[in-house]
């Protein structure tokens, strides 16, 4: 089995269709390596807490590096935060960020998101014609989290191009990128160093305790860096997302439209009917294992299909995992991640 586009075209039916089957399967990862795709619900949690599934990727060195990947190359990909860290470490790094990206800060944002989101819209409808995803789903989000840094505003017609495709770390697709992103977030941080804003990179800058000391400045530009690639292309996929399924299901906009108190329902169920990622990073076992009564070796790849994984979330009785319905009382997803690595930045999604 490979995840390419024509799996992606289909992937509601083929996920349902694997989950019939078993709980993982072989698979052709969307990176081109050879790993194994975890597609159901209870499953996931377990994968996603299992001890030794671990986002270190020395077990699996050699199968990286012959497709293509770099490992721990100064100024490429995104090292240095705690997406890719484990155990102690990873609680230290997500301690010292959590101090500094608190709800206030997520909520003092609000008033300055819908101000954006309006004016975007704004200028959407002066036009007789627009695409939904360049108009608004994109900047929408780098707007946002370039006031969320501090990231001056010569510098936001940048983000998008260069975040479009960061998280695919394959080594020559997108380092000159990567590199770009790496030089101006150490220039932000060394400038906010001396002259510091109400801005979460100088809160960062800023971020220590006696137990944890302080972030490193390659931990600076990893989390920073985090934040934007993270931030950016889930909104765009939750936002464009949202709008196509209901307009495949008008009753449910009209529902919208009627009880805009639904509204946080209708996030959740989103988030849940077709997540904003497909899949999760890799993790690697580090020892050999048993998951899902498969036998994995030490150095396997594993990934999890958050989006087939959030269609199997258990339901109440009588309801329907394949249908969109905004005002579901409860809808359990895998959007956010589970345990140690759940989304940091949930609360501002």
């Amino acid at each position: 089995m490979r995840l390419d586009p024509a799996f992606k075209a289909d992937a509601p039916r083929r996920y349902e269709a694997l989950r019939r089957i078993g709980p993982i399967h072989r698979a052709k990862l969307s990176s081109g390596i050879d790993g194994w795709l975890v597609v159901d619900y209870d499953l996931a949690r377990e994968a996603l807490t299992h001890p030794a599934l671990l986002k270190d990727p020395s077990p699996a060195a050699e199968t990286l590096e012959s497709a293509g990947y770099v490992l721990n190359q100064p100024g490429v990909g995104l090292g240095g935060q705690m997406l890719e860290a484990d155990g102690k470490e990873h609680t230290r790094l997500r301690r010292l960020v959590s101090g500094a990206f608190t709800p206030r800060r997520t909520a003092d944002l609000a008033p300055r998101i819908q101000q954006i989101a309006d004016g975007l819209i704004d200028a959407m409808a002066s036009r007789t014609t627009g695409d939904l995803v360049e108009s608004f789903t994109a900047p929408l989000p780098v707007t946002v989290i370039a006031e969320l840094l501090g990231i001056p505003e010569e510098h936001r017609d940048n983000f998008r191009l260069w975040t479009s495709d960061a998280l695919n770390l394959i080594a020559d697709s997108h380092r000159s990128s990567l590199a770009s992103l790496h030089g101006l977030l150490s220039q932000l941080i060394e400038e906010k160093r001396t002259h510091p804003g109400d801005d979460l990179i100088s809160a960062l800058v800023a971020a220590r305790d006696d137990e944890d000391g302080s972030l490193t400045e390659a931990e600076l530009v990893g989390t920073c860096l985090l934040l934007v690639v993270a931030g950016h292309e889930t909104t765009v996929n939750l936002l464009g997302n949202a709008v196509l399924a209901l307009l495949h299901d008008p009753a449910q906009m009209r529902l919208l439209r009627r009880t805009p108190d639904l509204m946080p329902k209708a996030v959740e169920e989103f988030l849940r009917y077709d997540t904003s990622v497909e899949t999760t990073t890799h993790r690697f076992a580090s020892q050999d294992l048993e998951l899902g009564g498969r036998l994995l070796p030490r150095g396997s790849v594993v990934v999890v299909a958050l989006s087939s994984a959030s269609r199997d979330a258990p339901m109440a009785a009588g309801e329907d995992p394949t249908v969109l319905d905004v005002s579901r009382p409860t809808a359990r997803h895998l959007s956010f991640g589970h345990g140690i690595h759940h989304c940091l930045g949930a609360p501002l999604a």
